[in-house]
């Protein structure tokens, strides 16, 4: 499991946290689906903590894309472009969103995305699951500074429990493989409806 985030201040500028919050959150995501993704055995699980902040739907459909029946490359390069157009100011023009860790969330859910395509077929009739999670607005020292109303939120211990059900399940759903899952339930990658 896949589970990191850098840190984010609001008032910072984006450029100043663009790069550990991308060398962590997004290139430990594809390191680990790179490190491991082949060395998971039939009936294992390859998961990444993510975002429900990481779908289509939170971008301007024109960069749409640019995630949507990629590479693990395809993604990669995609972030390495978008970190540089946050350095050099050009971002905003391009259709990024200013806060930077929804970007990085709809990369992490591409990322898995494109690997479980590769994968599909095999991991299925092996019973190995690929996918991203979701656990929900939990009350944490990251989540912190970004909300003011808590009165939803998770704590850690509910927010795991569905992720620990979806790793621990007998079979694997086919209808969950390569999506990204919150509380058992897949979160829409792109909307019916563009916005």
């Amino acid at each position: 499991m896949s589970n990191a985030v850098g840190p984010l201040e609001p008032g910072k500028a984006p450029g100043e946290q663009v790069d550990e919050f991308v060398d962590v959150a997004n290139l430990g995501a594809q390191y680990v689906l790179r490190a491991f993704g082949p060395r998971v055995r039939a009936g294992g699980r390859l998961v990444v903590v993510a975002s429900s902040l990481g779908t289509l739907g939170q971008l301007p459909e024109e960069l749409w894309g640019r995630f949507d029946g990629v590479s693990l490359e395809d993604v990669e390069k995609v972030v390495e472009e978008w970190r540089a157009a946050v350095h050099d100011g050009t971002a905003a023009e391009l259709g990024w969103p200013e806060w930077v860790n929804v970007p990085s969330k709809v990369a992490q859910v591409a990322a898995v995305r494109a690997v479980a395509a590769e994968r599909r077929e095999k991991d299925l009739r092996e019973d190995t699951l690929v996918a991203s999670v979701c656990p929900g607005l939990v009350d944490t020292r990251a989540s912190r500074p970004w909300f003011d109303d808590f009165s939803e939120a998770k704590s850690p211990q509910d927010a795991v429990q569905p992720i620990v059900d979806l790793l621990l399940a007998d079979h694997v759903d086919p209808a969950l493989y390569g999506e990204l899952i919150r509380d058992g339930k897949v979160v829409e990658w792109k909307p019916s409806t563009p916005r």
